[in-house]
């Protein structure tokens, strides 16, 4: 079952996982490290984030190593940039709108 990149980011244990292994491929077993909780849980969420095609993985020997596949946040950027572009534009119309301020007062 495909899942999609906005339930990989859903939940914060998931993006906690996502930033760790943005820097370094990891076993299941060094990520739980990093959480309260149990092996099977960050093993649950490890399958979503492979179901949503965020993570790939890699077999060296006995252990497996997760990556990220950091291509696909690109979605997750694209859909926000609409959001920054609309933002931008109110910091904009707010600083005109102080500027003018600024001028009447004077």
């Amino acid at each position: 079952m495909k899942r999609d990149i906005f339930q990989a980011i859903a939940d914060p244990t998931r993006r906690a996982i996502i930033v760790l292994i943005a820097s370094q491929a990891m076993t299941p077993n060094a990520l739980a490290e990093h959480f309260d909780t149990t092996r099977q849980a960050v093993s649950k969420h490890i399958k979503i984030l492979h179901e949503c095609d965020v993570l790939e993985s890699e077999k060296e020997g006995r252990e497996i190593f997760y990556k990220l596949k950091a291509e696909k946040m690109k979605e997750v950027d694209q859909w926000i940039e609409q959001f920054r572009q609309i933002w931008e534009n109110r910091f904009e119309n707010l600083d005109q709108y102080l500027a003018d301020i600024q001028k009447d007062k004077k």
